[in-house]
C-alpha cells in the first residue's frame, strides 16, 4: 500500500501536468481565435475598402496602380489583377492556381463572396493567410484583389520574453516543489504521530496522547484520538479497580469459609461452637452468592433493554408487595415504613426488575436509617412522568460523595464493615435498570439528616380507541 505522501505527490504532479496541457491548449486556442482571426478580419476589411474603387467594367490600370501604391505602405500585401493567373508574377512564391481558385471557389467569387485561404509556405517557413476579393460586373469576374499575410509563430510573438518565461517557469517549479515538499511534511507530521500513538495504544500504553494545535480536520482527528485514548484509559482504570474490588470483596468470605472449614475438620469443638461456625460459613456463602448475582446483573448492561419484559404495571401494587416483603427486616431495626401511593399511576415496566429496584432502594434505606425513625415510600405523577420516592432519616450522604454514589463498589463510609455496609453495587444496579426502562434517578441528601431518592419513569401511553 502506498504512503499517503506518495499519493499526494502523484496528485500534485498529475495536477501540474494537466495544468501544462491545459495552458498549451489554451495558448493555441487564443492564437487561432485572437491573432489569426484578427489578421483575417483586418485583411477582409482592407480588401473591401479597396474594392470600392472598382466601379464596374474592365479593371483599369489606374485601379491596379492605386492598389500598388497602397501596397507600399500597408502592413499586408495586396495586389489587383485582371486574371488570377497573373498572380504568379506578382507574389514572391509559387501559387497553385487550381488550388487557389478551383471551380467551387470561382462559383463563390461570381456570387460576390470573399474567399479566405490558410496554408504553409516554404519560402516564408510559416503559415500564410490569404484573402481573395472578387471584382464582379454583371455576373462576370473582371478581376480580383489578392491579399496575403505571413502569420507569425507563437514563439516569434513571444521571442523577446521566451527566455525570461522559461527561466521563470523553472524557478517557479523549483519553488513550488519545495513548498509542496515542506507542506507535505507538515501535513504528514501529525498523521505520523497518530500512527505512532495508535501502535502505542495497541501495546497497552493507554496514557499515550497526540500533540496537535491545528484546528483543521487532522487537528480534530488528533483531538478525537486523545478523547478516545482518555476514555480507554479511564475504562481500563475502572476495570482494574473493579477487579481489585471484586477480589477484595470475595477475599473476606472465602477466608472465613476456608478458616472455619479447616477448624471444623482439624479440631474437636463443642456442638454449639460447631453450629456457630457452620452458621458463619453459610452466612459468608450467602454473601458470596449475592455478590455473584449482583456482578452478573451488572455484566448485562448492554443486553438489559433486550431482556426486559414490558407490560402495563400498576406501581402501587408492586410497591406494596415489596414493602410487605421488607417490613419484617424494618421492624427488627426498629424502623417504620409508611406509604402514600397513587393507584392511578401505571407504567410499562418489567415487574421483576421493578421489584429489584425497589428492594435495593428499601434495603439501603433500612441499612442506613437510624433506629426509631421512619421510611416514607410515595408514588405520584409529575410532569407526565411516574415518580417513585423513597425517603429515609438516617446518616445521609456527604455532598462531595453524591456525584460518585452510583459508581460500582463505592462506599461513603470506608470504615464500615462489609457485613453492615453492603457490597456497594445496589445503586449501580438501580441506575442501570432505571436507565433500561427509559427513566432517570435523582438523589438528594443531607448529612446526618437523611436521603431522598426519586425514580422517574415514563407513564404508560394510552391506547388509541
Amino acid at each position: 500500500m502506498k504512503k499517503i505522501s506518495t499519493k499526494i505527490w502523484v496528485f500534485v504532479l498529475a495536477t501540474v501536468a494537466v495544468t501544462v496541457l491545459f495552458m498549451y491548449g489554451l495558448t493555441n486556442f487564443l492564437y487561432e481565435r485572437l491573432y489569426v482571426k484578427d489578421a483575417e478580419n483586418s485583411m477582409i476589411e482592407i480588401g473591401e475598402k479597396l474594392s470600392k474603387m472598382y466601379t464596374g467594367g474592365k479593371v483599369t490600370d489606374e485601379l491596379i496602380d492605386n492598389v500598388d501604391r497602397y501596397n507600399t505602405y500597408a502592413n499586408v500585401n495586396v495586389f489587383a489583377v485582371r486574371n488570377p493567373r497573373e498572380l504568379s508574377a506578382c507574389v514572391p512564391f509559387d501559387i497553385d492556381y487550381d488550388t487557389l481558385i478551383g471551380p467551387d471557389e470561382r462559383h463563390e467569387l461570381l456570387k460576390g463572396n470573399i474567399i479566405t485561404k490558410q496554408g504553409y509556405e516554404k519560402r516564408f517557413d510559416r503559415q500564410v493567410i490569404s484573402v481573395v476579393i472578387p471584382l464582379v460586373d454583371e455576373k462576370r469576374l473582371e478581376g480580383i484583389l489578392y491579399l496575403y499575410f505571413p502569420l507569425e509563430k507563437i514563439t516569434e510573438l513571444a521571442s523577446k520574453e521566451v527566455v525570461f518565461l522559461i527561466c521563470s517557469a523553472i524557478v517557479f517549479l523549483i519553488l513550488i516543489s519545495f513548498i509542496i515538499f515542506k507542506g507535505i511534511r507538515v501535513i504528514m507530521k501529525p498523521l505520523q504521530s497518530l500512527q505512532y500513538a495508535a501502535k502505542e495504544m495497541a501495546q497497552g500504553h493507554y496514557q499515550t496522547r497526540v500533540m496537535s494545535t491545528s484546528k483543521d480536520e487532522i487537528g480534530q482527528l488528533a483531538q478525537t484520538f486523545n478523547e478516545m485514548a482518555q476514555a480507554i484509559e479511564e475504562e481500563d482504570q475502572r476495570q482494574r479497580q473493579f477487579l481489585e474490588n471484586v477480589s477484595h470483596e470475595l477475599r473476606t468470605p472465602i477466608s472465613y469459609i476456608k478458616g472455619y472449614g479447616e477448624t471444623l475438620l482439624t479440631s474437636n469443638t463443642s456442638e454449639q461452637e460447631r453450629n456457630d461456625q457452620l452458621a458463619l460459613i453459610v452466612r459468608e456463602a450467602g454473601r458470596m452468592e449475592k455478590l455473584t448475582n449482583e456482578l452478573l446483573q451488572l455484566s448485562r448492561t448492554t443486553e438489559q433493554k433486550e431482556t426486559l419484559q414490558l407490560y402495563p404495571l400498576p406501581l402501587s401494587e408492586t410497591i406494596r408487595e415489596v414493602v410487605h416483603m421488607l417490613e419484617g427486616r424494618a421492624k427488627q431495626a426498629d424502623i417504620t415504613i409508611h406509604t402514600n401511593l397513587d393507584d392511578h399511576v401505571i407504567v410499562n415496566a418489567d415487574e421483576l426488575r421493578m421489584k429489584q429496584i425497589l428492594i435495593n432502594l428499601l434495603e439501603n434505606a433500612i441499612r442506613y436509617s437510624n433506629e426509631g425513625t421512619s421510611i416514607y415510600v410515595r408514588s405520584y405523577e409529575v410532569e407526565n412522568q411516574a415518580c417513585i420516592e423513597v425517603e429515609d432519616h438516617g446518616i445521609g450522604i456527604p455532598e462531595q460523595d453524591l456525584p460518585h454514589i452510583m459508581e460500582r463498589f463505592y462506599r461513603v463510609n470506608k470504615a464500615r464493615s462489609r457485613a453492615d455496609g453492603g457490597s456497594g453495587l445496589g445503586l449501580s444496579i438501580v441506575q442501570q435498570l432505571v436507565t433500561a426502562h427509559g427513566g432517570r434517578v435523582q438523589i438528594e441528601s443531607v448529612l446526618n439528616e437523611g436521603t431522598t431518592i426519586r425514580i422517574f419513569l415514563p407513564l404508560m401511553e394510552e391506547m388509541e380507541e
